[in-house]
């Protein structure tokens, strides 16, 4: 469902000549382009098609959404088993055919899945990041928006780290038109504890009710492929590996990053509080203690 709607969410945008949809299931692939192919008429022209591997010769972006889907009660790191052995297939099958493609990891865990992608291929480390926390950095902007009555746009507000339990908010960078949040609108610790765990946990409630989140992810890789094929300069909150930043490296996770046609341009440098830099040192060692079982 995410690759799908990510799909029509392009198609729509009207930002790319081509999408190549590849799946292991032929009969849901043919049926996904052919209802994909229709909805062309009413948007820019696009051509949709079943794809294979030969696509990505000339391609500027693979996007990989493949893999378990998230069961009610699980975690994303449970899926980490069944979908690092995709990832581990479908990696060198990708750069065989295009060495300077750029890859959006979207399947989950997706900061492991991203870690495991570069560890394979450490020279494209800046052609591959995870879509990582950008959906939770918006869930976080629209609730802050909600309470404040300011545009979710307007409101810059970051959950960063692990995209999944061990994530957290970058209070202390919070602003709202250039001006810190609290200056702007004073929110109590307690809100703004509550309103973090509705972000964080939003995707659980979504997962209970439709077993799936799909609309609001494909939004974001619309906004990232846009990024990317227009070479937008813009900033967004991927997964990508740490060289030592906040006394991290090894693993990778989701900080604020400048996303262009090359991929990762650079990482935005920023000031976090003490208590921010332990929270993310945990969540970098969960993501590493989750990784190492594995292995």
């Amino acid at each position: 469902m995410v690759g799908s709607t990510a799909a029509y969410g392009l198609i729509a945008a009207d930002i790319t000549e081509e999408i190549a949809l590849i799946d292991l299931n032929e009969k849901l692939v043919k049926s996904q382009v052919m209802d994909l192919q229709h909805s062309v008429p009413f948007w820019g022209y696009t051509d949709v098609k079943v794809g294979s591997y030969d696509d990505i010769k000339d391609s500027s972006l693979v996007i990989i959404t493949c893999g378990a889907a998230q069961k009610t009660g699980e975690t994303r790191l449970d899926l980490l088993k069944k979908n690092s052995g995709i990832i581990k297939e479908i990696m060198p099958k990708i750069f065989k055919k295009n060495p300077n493609i750029i890859v959006l990891m979207v399947s989950n865990p997706v900061d492991i899945l991203t870690n495991i992608a570069i560890k394979m291929f450490p020279s494209k480390r800046k052609q591959i990041f995870g879509s990582g926390t950008i959906l939770d950095t918006a869930r976080l902007r629209l609730l802050l928006g909600e309470r404040i009555s300011v545009d979710p746009k307007s409101v810059h507000a970051y959950i960063v780290g692990e995209h999944g339990d061990s994530e957290l908010a970058l209070w202390s960078t919070a602003t709202v038109g250039n001006t810190m949040i609290d200056n702007f609108y004073k929110l109590s610790s307690s809100t703004k504890k509550k309103l973090f765990n509705q972000a964080k946990n939003a995707a659980y409630a979504i997962i209970e009710g439709k077993q799936a989140t799909y609309y609001a992810i494909g939004a974001g890789i619309v906004q990232i492929s846009r990024a990317i094929l227009f070479d937008k300069k813009t900033v967004f909150t991927v997964s990508h590996p740490l060289k030592g930043e906040f006394g991290i490296k090894g693993v990778s996770l989701s900080l604020p990053a400048v996303i262009g046609r090359q991929g990762i341009l650079r990482r935005v440098n920023m000031e976090i509080s003490a208590e921010e830099k332990k929270l993310l040192q945990a969540s970098a060692a969960k993501l590493k203690t989750a990784e190492k079982d594995l292995n």
